[in-house]
């Protein structure tokens, strides 16, 4: 007698059963038109597909896009919210982004989002992980090169993480003056 692992074989796609799978996707994840062409042609890889011509993930995730299911935009603000309320800044921002596919034009928002909250996440961050500022203790140039270093890691531009190791713990952070020489300009944060 032969074992058998008792797994059913999927049967092969087709264009009703993509279109199927497409929508169960888009209803279970927030997603961009390049993560579900790339999870469409998965399927139909492990799968394999029924019929002589091959299937058109391209229109179905553009098709999905016009129809509303798919906002690459919304997705991406979604990111930059979700990313500054975790305390990771603008770059950490952009290579998700880029990961997830989506366009520089569909991205505006939330690079615009990232640039206008970039001292005041920064300093989420730095209070998360007890940097600068809201450190217990003062730190020697060691320890402050690793604050450093995890601040720039995060996303945030070198200069500002420099300025946010460098304050001396208990120091009332003026929110103000880091905006005027850090916020929403590219010109004094590296």
């Amino acid at each position: 007698m032969a074992f058998t692992t008792g797994r059913r074989i999927p049967p092969q796609l087709n264009d009703s059963s993509l279109q199927e799978l497409a929508l169960r996707y888009v209803g279970k994840y927030a997603t961009t038109r390049a993560k579900l062409r790339t999870y469409l042609s998965r399927k139909v890889r492990e799968r394999g597909w029924q019929g002589s011509s091959g299937p058109d993930v391209d229109a179905l995730a553009e098709r999905f896009a016009e129809l509303g299911y798919i906002d690459d935009a919304a997705y991406a603000l979604s990111k930059s919210r979700s990313l500054a309320g975790r305390g990771y800044g603008k770059r950490r921002l952009s290579d998700k982004l880029r990961l997830d596919g989506v366009s520089d034009s569909d991205g505006a928002a939330a690079h615009d989002h990232a640039d206008r909250e970039a001292v005041a996440v920064a300093l989420r961050f730095a209070e998360r992980r007890k940097i600068g500022p809201f450190a217990s203790t003062a730190a020697d140039p060691a320890l402050r090169q690793k604050w450093v270093g995890a601040l720039v890691r995060a996303g945030h531009p070198f200069g500002m993480a420099q300025a946010i190791a460098r304050m001396p713990p208990g120091t009332d952070v003026d929110l103000d003056e880091l905006n005027e020489l850090f916020g929403g300009s590219d010109r004094n944060l590296d």
